[in-house]
């Protein structure tokens, strides 16, 4: 079982550079990938990045290549989103997840509460 709570987020302007947060917890937390997603209003929940366990390996969507960066610290048990060069299509609720590739998709089994990322144009 995998716990997982997100903080940060909130309404920020177009080109804005704000910090997720989440931390984690659980038996087998710091061993396992731990990754983004997010879900636009009315739209799907979608990939946005992940980090293998020790954080040397990211992955990341194209939409957000080259301007988020996903990294963790396992010992503060805490995974970060730091989002840069905002859009107002990057407004959705993000959800922090333990996620597994699969069939060329992006999967978890394990979710948080999610936070809101409102982007003002």
């Amino acid at each position: 079982q995998v716990q997982l709570a997100e903080s940060g987020g909130g309404l920020v302007q177009d080109g804005g550079s704000p910090r997720l947060s989440c931390a984690f917890s659980g038996r087998t937390a710091s061993n396992i990938n731990m990754g983004w997603f997010r879900q636009p209003p009315g739209k799907e929940r979608d990939f946005v990045a992940a980090i293998n366990w020790s954080g040397r390996t990211t992955y990341y969507a194209d939409s957000v290549k080259g301007r988020f960066t996903i990294s963790r610290d396992n010992a503060k048990n805490t995974v970060y989103l730091q989002m840069n060069s905002l859009k107002p299509e990057d407004t959705a609720v993000y959800y922090c997840a333990a996620p597994y590739h699969g069939g060329g998709r992006w999967f978890s089994n394990y979710w948080g509460q999610g936070t809101q990322v409102t982007v003002s144009s």
